[in-house]
């Protein structure tokens, strides 16, 4: 089936439903081959006129799609699943966006075992066309469905495969760390004003030193570590900077932070 044939079912356009349309389209999904079920009467209309797509009640919308994409919260997915399950078609390729939701949960409140499940964690900067996502796929999911949803994923950002069971610590790693990223500008920030700089200059600065960086670790091909070193001279200002960190265990805060993530994606299961 071409690409431009498939119809897509998004169910929940929110923010990130609405970045999945926005990657689809950027695949090269027609909009019309698109079809969102969204609660929100305005927010739909809204999406329906910025990229063409379509609206459809949900047992509608599933009934006949190839693809449906769960966008929902964790606390709607056994209801919206309890609902399509008798309008799915069989063959129709589940994708959940859901976090903390396994593959076997999904199967199970589906109720059939002729639907392929993909499970997906995507972080915001989706939003950009700087995402990080990874997939994780049943044993119904054939060569095919895997490579359009690596290719719609990779057409906004960076996408990898992993088993399941990693999962969770990839919500640590990528779902959450966008925060984790803010969190530490908002301390540089403050930093930078306790030292005297007006709340405007510190906040330029910081933004452009984080995006410059971060570009430069993502295009140098240099490591994040032949960096550091390459910036640190011997006893120098940057090298005061980072001696503080370590004596504040800098890899243990983010190293607990991050099993902590861990553990609460575990609890959502």
């Amino acid at each position: 089936m071409a690409n431009s044939e498939k119809q897509v079912a998004v169910i929940g356009a929110g923010v990130m439903g609405e970045a999945l349309i926005s990657a689809l389209i950027t695949y090269g999904i027609s909009p019309s081959a698109i079809t969102i079920s969204e609660k929100r009467e305005e927010r739909a209309l809204e999406l329906i006129n910025r990229y063409k797509v379509s609206r459809a009640s949900l047992s509608e919308n599933i009934a006949k799609c190839d693809m449906v994409l769960l966008v929902v919260k964790p606390q709607d997915m056994t209801a919206v699943l309890q609902e399509i399950k008798s309008d799915i078609r069989p063959g129709c390729l589940v994708v959940s966006f859901v976090a903390g939701k396994q593959i076997r949960g999904i199967a199970d409140l589906i109720g059939t075992s002729a639907n392929p499940v993909i499970r997906v964690m995507p972080n915001t900067p989706t939003l950009v066309s700087a995402g990080m996502a990874a997939i994780s796929c049943d044993a119904l999911v054939n060569a095919e469905q895997r490579q359009f949803v690596l290719g719609f994923l990779g057409a906004v950002g960076k996408v990898i495969e992993v088993d399941e069971e990693l999962q969770d610590a990839v919500t640590a790693t990528s779902g959450s760390g966008p925060a984790y990223f803010f969190r530490f500008v908002e301390a540089m920030v403050e930093g930078a004003v306790a030292l005297g700089l007006s709340q405007a200059d510190a906040t330029t600065l910081t933004i452009q030193t984080m995006v410059g960086a971060a570009k430069l670790l993502d295009q140098s091909g240099d490591s994040a570590t032949t960096l550091r070193e390459k910036v640190t001279s011997p006893n120098g200002t940057t090298f005061a900077a980072l001696n503080s960190f370590n004596d504040s265990g800098i890899s243990e805060v983010v190293s607990k932070a991050m099993k902590a993530a861990r553990d609460r994606s575990q609890e959502l299961a």
